[in-house]
Order: C-alpha cells, then sequence, then structure tokens
C-alpha cells in the first residue's frame, strides 16, 4: 500500500548552472507542491500503513527551512533544480520515515519530478 501527503512550499530560487540567457537563471518563486509517500503494510490493528501526522511531524522541520526562504541559500541547495530537491528532501526523511517510497516535487502545475530513492 502507497499513502502519500501533500506540502506547499512558497519559495524563491535560481538556476545558476543553465546556459546564458535562459530565464530560469533570474531570480523568480514557484509555489511547489512536495507529496511524500511511504509504502508498507496496513496495520491489522490501526487500519492504516502510517499516521499521517507523522509524516507531518517529519517534514516539519524541512517545511521550516524551505517555507518562504531563498532556496540557493539552502546548505546542500546551491543548484535548487527540482530534481535536487527532491533529493535533498529523501535524505532528510529517510532515517525518520523508513517507508519512504517517493518524493515527487512539482514545480508549476504541468512540470515537477518524482524521486524513488537512489
Amino acid at each position: 500500500m502507497d499513502i502519500f501527503k501533500v506540502f506547499h512550499i512558497e519559495a524563491a530560487h535560481r538556476l545558476p548552472n543553465v546556459p546564458p540567457g535562459h530565464k530560469c537563471a533570474r531570480l523568480h518563486g514557484h509555489s511547489f507542491r512536495i507529496e511524500v509517500h511511504v509504502s508498507g503494510e496496513i496495520g491489522a490493528r490501526t487500519g492504516w500503513v502510517i499516521d499521517y501526522a507523522e509524516i507531518k511531524a517529519a517534514f516539519a522541520p524541512l517545511f521550516e527551512q524551505l517555507d518562504h526562504h531563498y532556496l540557493n541559500e539552502v546548505e546542500g541547495l546551491d543548484n535548487p533544480t527540482s530534481e535536487r530537491l527532491a533529493v535533498w528532501v529523501w535524505e532528510r526523511l529517510k532515517p525518520a520515515l523508513p517507508g519512504l517510497s517517493e518524493v515527487a516535487v512539482h514545480e508549476t502545475c504541468t512540470a515537477g519530478c518524482r524521486y524513488r530513492g537512489p
């Protein structure tokens, strides 16, 4: 079974490694939508894979680091593409959520990425 919780982050960034003249080299912002997926067996007693509150608690410190911040200044996000952001979130959540199975980052309504671990 796979469950997920969605978080919304408002943040600014710029991409320093794009080709000259690329629009993403300029400072801009996104309303990021981040999905955190956890897989596992349904508990016989609880009836769930994991309490959504546990996912929210695990994500809370990351939310504080990311929401309404300049992502390029967050340690480990000097080139904050959606792909790098997904890996960054994964690496920080995996110890707290052993059943973590996917992190999806939606940069816009029509573009994003999914990361399922190394």
